[in-house]
């Protein structure tokens, strides 16, 4: 019972950290942002909302500017059995990746995960 409060305290903690210590977003012309915009439309984050290193991946969309879609896997049932069914694991944070010929992949570790967008975005 202690161990989840921490755990919970911890985690909020970090949330408000990010909120109010969050980075500039990175600066395009209009017709790059809307490039990408459309690739972002593309990827999707299955992520926790209080996890580490889902909060430094996306801090790292937010400066890169990079509106990808997110998705709750702890809270929400439906997209924690998407994330096992089609990724093959739970394991957060996970990027999808649809490809332009609707090949999909699933990307892990956060690491791996900030690589992708720095080669892709920056």
């Amino acid at each position: 019972m202690l161990i989840k409060v921490l755990r919970l305290a911890l985690g909020n903690t970090i949330v408000v950290a990010d909120l109010l210590t969050r980075p500039r977003k990175k600066r395009r012309a209009p017709d790059a942002q809307q490039a990408v915009d459309a690739a972002a439309a593309r990827l999707t984050l299955y992520q926790f909302r209080a996890c580490p290193f889902c909060v430094r991946t996306r801090r790292l969309l937010h400066r890169l500017n990079v509106p990808v879609a997110t998705r709750d896997a702890k809270n929400n049932a439906e997209h924690r059995a998407t994330l096992l069914r089609e990724g093959g694991k739970i394991q957060v944070p996970c990027l999808r990746i649809e490809a332009a010929d609707g090949q999909v992949s699933w990307l892990y570790e956060s690491k791996a995960i900030r690589g992708y967008l720095e080669q892709h975005f920056a």
